[in-house]
Order: C-alpha cells, then structure tokens, then sequence
C-alpha cells in the first residue's frame, strides 16, 4: 500500500516493537507530535544517509530507503516548547520520495512493508532467547522492568522479535542495522545476528 506519511529523520532509527524515547524542541516536531498525539496517528522515523537531525537551512537530507513507522505511547510536556515522548515501533516502509512538507517536516511517499510472520527461533539459537529471557526475569525481579527499553509482550520465541531487540542493543553500524531492517526473512535475520555475536 502506497501512503504519504510525516518523517521524523533520525541518525540511528527504530524496530518493529522497538522503544524510541525523544526530547521534542524544534517548532516543526512539535506541531507534527501534537497534531499525531491528539489524532492517534504514528509518524515514520526514517535513518539519515547525510545531514543533519536539526534542521540546516536549505540543507535537505538524503534519506535511507527503510525506514519504520512510531506510534506514540506517552507524551509529556515538559515546557511549552519541550515534549518528552516514549514510541513503539509499528510497520516497516521503504522510503521512495522525500518532498517539504508543511512547516518544514519532511513528507515521504512511502510503501509499507509486511509485519513478520511468525517463525519459531530454532533450537540452534534458542541461547539468544534464553539469554534476554533471563535479562528481561532479572529486571523483573528487581523491580526494574519499566527500565528496561523493551514493551511488553515478549515474545522469546518468534526469530522476528528476538532479532529486532538484539539489532536495536548491538553496537554496530547504522549500515548493519539497516541491513537488519531491511530482511524480510525473519529467520535470516536472527541467523545474521548470530553470525555478528
């Protein structure tokens, strides 16, 4: 499906399910994050290839070409001009035209792609599973839980879950997890986890 949606470009994006946590101070991103907070739509967070989070006058953005749709879960306003916002990451999209929008936001003509299917993590790599599970029964237990940047459910058996929250804590480069991203094979995805660990 072909849409037209609002971008926020950010140089280290997000993952299906994933947590986004933004301090909101530029007058555009503002306008843009009350107008999707009161009419409950998400916006899509798309990875910068060159330039800048804020904005440059007359500098446009080069745009990688996935990106991911946010759905805002909590607002706070912390001044008139400063919003703290928590997102969850919705549906993947590939990006195939950037255009000004209004008030200076970014607009991007966007084709969403398919929500993983499920697929249970084999029993080769079920140390990744049992390994969160013990990060995530921790945090439970120490009362720590709405620390840890990851929403419930959790669903430690399915490849496309399990590799999303492990591209999302890797440190490795805005390429790889690009790469990541941009699989459409959830068990592929975990395997080239694997591969990185």
């Amino acid at each position: 499906m072909q849409d037209t949606i609002p971008l926020f470009p950010l140089s280290n994006g997000l993952f299906p399910d994933g947590m986004l946590l933004l301090q909101i101070f530029e007058v555009r991103y503002l306008d843009l994050i009350k107008r999707c907070h009161q009419q409950q739509q998400p916006f899509g967070v798309a990875w910068i290839q060159q330039g800048s989070e804020v904005q440059v006058p007359g500098q446009v953005p080069k745009l990688h070409h996935v990106g991911c749709m946010a759905h805002i879960r909590e607002l706070e306003q912390v001044q008139p001009t400063l919003f703290r916002i928590v997102c969850q990451g919705g549906l993947r999209f590939q990006l195939h035209d950037v255009q000004p929008g209004p008030y200076g936001v970014w607009q991007g003509s966007v084709k969403y792609l398919a929500q993983d299917p499920e697929v249970e993590v084999p029993a080769a790599m079920q140390a990744h599973a049992d390994r969160l599970g013990k990060v995530i029964a921790s945090a439970q237990q120490q009362g720590v839980i709405d620390k840890l940047p990851i929403f419930p459910p959790y669903h430690l058996d399915q490849c496309g879950w399990l590799a999303n929250r492990y591209a999302e804590a890797m440190p490795i480069s805005a390429e790889l997890k690009l790469q990541l991203l941009g699989e459409s094979d959830p068990l592929k995805r975990l395997e080239s986890i694997t591969h990185m660990l």
